[in-house]
């Protein structure tokens, strides 16, 4: 399990625990980025390493604002090293974000049309 697995079950957690609602909880699609690095000698790049970056979202409502002050503190205090809190109104690109991009089933779509 990732550490952004654990922190999001964390988070979903607190917020059962405060009677706060949680509507939604899932993962992103990972996403990879090699970083390439050009060495002493030739002018060849060679690959140095590979991050992952791995996202969760809890989707809550009925968070009061002045609630929010206190719930945000408590969340940012046990933040792991290495994750990111990022706080904001959920839209629909965000819902549209977490599915994968098929091109195949896409293509396969604008045929059929």
């Amino acid at each position: 399990m990732s550490l952004a697995e654990s922190y999001a079950q964390y988070v979903h957690r607190l917020c059962n625990r405060l009677s706060i609602k949680v509507e939604e909880s899932y993962a992103m699609p990972t996403k990879t980025m090699e970083v390439m690095r050009l060495p002493d000698q030739g002018n060849k790049m060679v690959l140095d390493s590979v991050l992952t970056t791995h996202e969760r979202v809890v989707q809550i409502s009925g968070l009061s604002a002045t609630f929010a002050e206190i719930f945000l503190e408590v969340l940012q205090s046990n933040l792991p090293e290495g994750v990111r809190l990022s706080v904001r109104e959920h839209t629909e690109e965000d819902f549209k974000g977490r599915f994968k991009a098929r091109p195949e089933l896409e293509e396969l779509l604008a045929k059929l049309n």
